[in-house]
C-alpha cells in the first residue's frame, strides 16, 4: 500500500476540470525533491518533436496528454487492478528540450533518465515524437540489451531521411539494434501497414531477426493470439514497451502526424496493453499524440487511456 502522497486526487474531493493538472492527478515530484526516492515509477513529459519529418505538433502532446488523464480513475474497469495502491508513482515533469538543437536535446533527454533509473524508477513517458524512444533506451539500457515490444503503424527502422540524415522519427530503433540497446531476437513489432517507399526496413528487420507482425496478420489472428507470441519473443527478460498512437486506426486516432488506415479500433488498443501480463516492463512511451490534429482531445483521451493501461500492467508485474 502507498501512503497519502502519492495517491491521485480524487474526482469525490475536486472536481476533474479544477485544480492543477498532472499525470493522473498524481503529486509532481522534481528529480532534485527528497521525495524521489519513493518513487517507483515516474511519468513523465516529453515534449519534444524534432524528428518529425511531416506533420509536426507532438511537442504539445504531454501538455493534452496530462489534462486527458485526469479523467482516469482508481481502478481498471476490465483488470481490477488498482495501480496507485501498488506503486507509488508521481508526476516528475518534462523532460527540457532544446527545440532548436536536435542533439543536445537527445543528450539532455538520455540526462534525465540516467538520473531516472539511477534513481530505481520505472519512467512511464508520454511523448513527443518517436525519436524519444532512442534517448529513453541509450539510458535504460546502458549495461545490457533490453527486449521491446513496439506497438505502430511503421517500423521506425529505417537507415536515414533525406540522403543521410540519422535521427528522425524513422530511424530510433534501427540505431537502438545499432547501439546494442536493444536485443533484436527479443524485438517484436505489432500492426505495420500502409504504403512504403521500399522495403528497406523490413529488410533489416528479417536480417537482424525482429520479429515484424503486420496489420493483415493482426486482423486475421486477433488480438489473443498475437500478444501471446509477443509475450513469447519478448521472453522472460527486461523489456521496454513502445506505443505509438497512429498503431490506432485514424478513425479512433486522428491527431498524430503520419495517420494510416486500417488499424485497430479504440478497443483493440487497450486489449494488446492488457496482453503484456507477465512481461517484465522496464518502462514505457505512449508517442505521436499531434492535438494540433484532433481539436477534439479525442485522440490525447484515447492516448492517456493508453497510459493507464501500461502502468496497470506495471504495477501487476510490480
Amino acid at each position: 500500500m502507498t501512503d497519502d502522497f502519492f495517491r491521485p486526487v480524487s474526482g469525490f474531493d475536486l472536481p476533474r476540470y479544477a485544480g492543477v493538472p498532472t499525470f493522473m492527478r498524481l503529486p509532481h515530484v522534481g528529480l532534485d525533491d527528497p521525495r524521489l526516492a519513493q518513487v517507483q515509477v515516474g511519468l513523465i513529459g516529453a515534449p519534444w518533436d524534432g524528428g518529425t519529418t511531416n506533420r509536426p505538433g507532438p511537442r504539445h502532446g504531454p501538455r493534452q496528454l496530462r489534462d486527458a488523464s485526469t479523467m482516469m480513475r482508481a481502478q481498471n474497469g476490465v483488470t481490477g487492478v488498482r495501480p496507485f495502491e501498488a506503486l507509488r508513482c508521481a508526476d516528475l515533469g518534462d523532460v527540457p528540450p532544446n527545440p532548436a538543437d536536435l542533439m543536445d536535446t537527445m543528450a539532455r533527454m538520455e540526462a534525465f533518465y540516467t538520473r531516472v533509473r539511477a534513481a530505481g524508477i520505472r519512467p512511464l513517458t508520454a511523448g513527443g515524437d518517436h525519436l524519444c524512444s532512442l534517448p529513453i533506451l541509450r539510458a535504460l539500457a546502458k549495461d545490457r540489451p533490453l527486449g521491446m515490444i513496439h506497438f505502430d503503424s511503421h517500423t521506425d527502422l529505417f537507415h536515414s531521411y533525406f540522403g543521410g540524415t540519422m535521427y528522425t522519427h524513422g530511424t530510433p530503433f534501427r540505431r537502438a539494434v545499432e547501439e546494442g540497446l536493444l536485443d533484436p531476437h527479443r524485438v517484436c513489432m505489432i500492426g505495420i501497414r500502409g504504403t512504403t517507399y521500399d522495403s528497406e526496413d523490413r529488410d533489416f528487420a528479417r536480417a537482424v531477426g525482429i520479429r515484424v507482425i503486420p496489420i493483415e496478420e493482426f486482423h486475421a489472428r486477433g488480438v489473443a493470439d498475437v500478444m501471446a507470441e509477443a509475450r513469447s519473443v519478448a521472453g522472460s527478460g527486461e523489456t521496454y514497451i513502445s506505443y505509438d498512437i497512429d498503431f490506432v486506426d485514424p478513425a479512433y486516432a486522428p491527431g498524430t502526424g503520419t495517420p494510416e488506415v486500417g488499424g485497430p479500433n479504440s478497443w483493440q488498443a487497450l486489449q494488446v496493453v492488457q496482453g503484456l501480463d507477465g512481461v517484465r516492463i522496464v518502462g514505457a512511451d505512449l508517442v505521436e499524440v499531434s492535438p494540433p490534429f484532433d481539436p477534439s482531445g479525442a485522440t490525447a483521451y484515447l492516448g492517456a487511456t493508453i497510459l493507464f493501461e501500461l502502468l496497470c500492467m506495471m504495477a501487476a508485474a510490480a
